[in-house]
């Protein structure tokens, strides 16, 4: 298990999601990756990517204006 981040600032939808995709495809089970944006559309579509794809967001914030998603890799 390891944790990795991912900054994913200043970028529009649907970026956000497919460079969280591509970043887990690299994952192993049990790892985690920390995601920071600042589309507010990510608030909703991590999250739901996660729930239909298996993994896990165990941390959810926002701080001036950006999200901080912590997920749990499953595969």
């Amino acid at each position: 298990m390891s944790d990795h981040q991912l900054d994913a600032t200043n970028l529009l939808c649907p970026l956000p999601v497919i460079r969280t995709q591509d970043y887990i495809a690299k994952l192993d089970s049990g790892d985690q990756l920390t995601v920071f944006c600042s589309d507010p559309g990510a608030l909703h579509d991590i999250p739901a990517w996660c729930r239909i794809h298996g993994h896990e967001v165990i941390q959810s914030h926002c701080i001036d204006h950006q999200q901080i998603f912590t997920i749990e890799v499953h595969k």
